[in-house]
């Protein structure tokens, strides 16, 4: 069994979650660019994609500029037709788009500073056994989160906006977590004050 492969024999495959409307925000807020001129979405793209996995990413109907950009990038894009119910609703779209892979890498395109070699971490732990695996930041559990095959039904079953965190907290117990020296696990975009924040690391 290769290091990319989960129980299943499959690899494990990333799913962006690209589906907010970013209104805390402001608006556009997967699309604005940082200081290298690369929009927020795609350096969480680039950063899956650099860690080897296939990414599919979920977007709103009708968001084309956001679809473009990640299938420029390398992105398998699939619009969610209830995205505007909630995170929890465009993850399980996400599964059943890919209810054949070995495991699945929840990420979210708000995290643009999430190190490839995080990712890879994540998903190793995933094709040694582990049945849920995040990485850590000084003790703070953070992105992207690893979910093994076994989980399908449960993500698939997700409603409204919280997202996997539910499946987290049932199996608490089994999840296993990856202490780093990576700050990106923790650093999302919400509000436009954020990107001082992210300047910062």
């Amino acid at each position: 069994m290769t290091d990319d492969q989960t129980q299943s024999g499959k690899p494990a495959v990333a799913i962006l979650l690209a589906a907010g409307a970013g209104s805390r925000f402001g608006g556009g807020k997967l699309l604005h660019p940082l200081e290298d001129g690369a929009a927020i979405a795609a350096h969480a793209a680039r950063h899956l994609l650099e860690a080897g996995l296939e990414v599919t990413a979920v977007v709103r109907p009708g968001d084309f500029p956001v679809a473009e950009l990640l299938e420029q990038e390398g992105c398998m894009v699939t619009y969610c037709p209830e995205a505007a119910q909630g995170m929890g609703v465009s993850l399980a779209h996400g599964v059943s788009q890919t209810r054949d892979a070995g495991g699945w890498i929840v990420a979210l395109a708000d995290m643009p500073r999430i190190r490839p070699v995080t990712i890879q971490r994540v998903t190793q732990a995933l094709a040694a056994g582990a049945a849920i695996v995040a990485p850590s930041y000084q003790g703070d559990r953070g992105h992207p989160v690893g979910f093994g095959q076994r989980y399908r039904h449960e993500l698939q079953a997700l409603t409204g906006d919280s997202g996997a965190r539910a499946v987290v907290q049932r199996n608490q117990a089994l999840v296993q977590l990856i202490e780093g020296d990576d700050p990106g696990v923790l650093l999302d975009i919400d509000r436009r004050s954020d990107l001082t924040r992210l300047m910062s690391h």
